[in-house]
């Protein structure tokens, strides 16, 4: 974060200084875990059920915070407010006004936001500090938590956005407007919530409302629903994908024994073979969306097709693609699943095979609402016609993809549902015999005990 004195904390949330001059100032980072906190930080007390930050502000302190957000006081230097959530969201947005050679990139979708992030913060790097930390830290939390990572040095801040409902991306933006915004997709993600994909459009366009005129909507051409929120950004748009409409598009696209993706990239007039080092076909849109920011961003065309050459997954599980020691493969996507992710992990793992066994272990599927039944048979069809030979479905709530799977006719493989992930563990090391490639994917922590044990202990997340 930038220097701020308390004093300025104060003004910008509301709150009052304790326990310290109001000159006293915070040159570190904002951290909400006291395990975190370097020197000069601030840390932010949050009261959760089971964990209260206040009783940790000692804690932090002696590691070295100078200051403490909190809702009461600790006895420690720092500003008390109303409520820790408002004052970070305030402070976030405080900290990129002063930042006048900023810029602030968005980036919101149903499915790898946080990849193609991952890979956004890759090519901007080559321009400047770039902030485009790991993980999803999308939310009301995690969004201003990003922005307070900024400093003066920074070039470029790359922020991912969730959304629960309508109204939720118009309130990140108002914290750190972009300048540049990307929309990758529209899918069965948090179907519960939005109840059709039209209301997830609707709700995921609210980020190319919030661009200026000088501003650039990166939008997925292939994508009916993203195309179409052209209409609804003062900003110039720019088409990313393969259809012939795309202003930045991916032609002749093959797909290596190892997973992994090439094409030939075109844009105003030029073309280049790019060869991608990520395991999945559907990483040639993502890609393509983060060469379009950049592109945007100024970074050079050669420069944009070598770097995309190199870009690689820095969040965890998320194509996480190992070998052990006994041959097998493995697919670590375990992070979070909805049908459409799925659907794209399960035809990596059939380009991968090339005739090798292939185990599929899959989990349930969070928030679709009403079509939780169907999603989760859709799965299950789709692993029987892409010909999974043994598929391990984890917990009775996702039974129905072991369903779908068994009543797809022609499929010569086999389904078990275990009761858990320690049933799932054991069915399927002893199912291996080496060689196989294995799809590990479910939502959130549901099969991540699962994919671990694969794993050599100390390389796990």
């Amino acid at each position: 974060m930038i220097r701020l004195t308390l004093a300025e904390i104060a003004e910008i949330t509301g709150g009052r200084v304790v326990h310290a001059e109001p000159g006293h100032a915070v040159t570190g980072g904002v951290e909400y875990d006291s395990r975190k906190i370097g020197p000069g930080g601030l840390f932010v007390a949050f009261e959760g059920e089971k964990v209260d930050g206040h009783e940790y502000a000692a804690r932090a302190v002696a590691a070295g915070a100078a200051a403490v957000l909190s809702t009461r006081d600790t006895g420690e230097p720092g500003v008390i407010v109303g409520e820790p959530l408002a004052a970070l969201a305030k402070l976030a947005q405080a900290v990129v006004a002063r930042l006048d050679e900023l810029t602030v990139v968005g980036l919101t979708g149903s499915n790898g936001k946080t990849t193609t992030k991952d890979y956004i913060g890759q090519l901007l790097a080559r321009l400047g500090p770039t902030v485009a930390p790991a993980g999803s830290l999308n939310n009301e939390l995690g969004f201003p938590y990003t922005v307070l990572q900024a400093t003066e040095e920074t070039r470029f801040l790359v922020l991912e956005m969730g959304a629960r409902g309508i109204g939720h991306i118009r309130y990140l933006t108002d914290i750190a407007r972009p300048s540049i915004g990307a929309v990758l997709n529209i899918g069965a993600a948090h179907l519960g919530e939005f109840g059709s994909v039209e209301g997830t459009a609707q709700a995921k366009g609210e980020l190319v409302e919030a661009l200026p005129s000088s501003g650039v909507a990166i939008l997925n051409a292939d994508d009916p629903l993203v195309a179409g929120m052209a209409s609804r950004t003062a900003a110039r748009v720019l088409l990313t994908g393969e259809s012939e409409k795309s202003d930045l598009r991916g032609t002749d696209v093959e797909v290596g024994p190892a997973g992994r993706a090439s094409y030939t990239l075109h844009f105003e007039g030029r073309a280049a073979r790019v060869e991608l080092a990520v395991a999945g076909r559907h990483q040639v849109a993502n890609t393509l969306a983060a060469a379009g920011v950049a592109l945007s961003a100024g970074l050079p065309f050669d420069d944009v097709v070598a770097a995309l050459g190199e870009v690689g997954i820095a969040s965890v599980r998320r194509m996480d693609v190992f070998t052990r020691p006994d041959g097998t493969t493995v697919i670590d996507d375990s992070y979070n699943a909805n049908p459409s992710s799925m659907a794209a992990a399960l035809h990596a793992q059939a380009a991968m095979a090339g005739g090798r066994r292939t185990v599929a272990v899959l989990g349930y599927m969070a928030e679709l609402g009403e079509h939780e039944r169907s999603g989760h048979e859709e799965v299950g069809r789709l692993a029987a016609e892409l010909g999974v030979d043994r598929l391990i479905v984890v917990a009775e709530e996702a039974a129905p993809i072991t369903d779908g799977a068994l009543a797809t006719e022609g499929w010569t493989g086999s389904a078990f549902l275990a009761a858990d992930q320690a049933s799932a563990i054991e069915v399927l090391h002893d199912d291996l015999h080496g060689g196989e490639v294995v799809l590990v994917k479910g939502s959130r922590y549901r099969t991540w005990d699962v994919v671990d044990s694969l794993r050599p202990e100390e390389v796990r997340p």
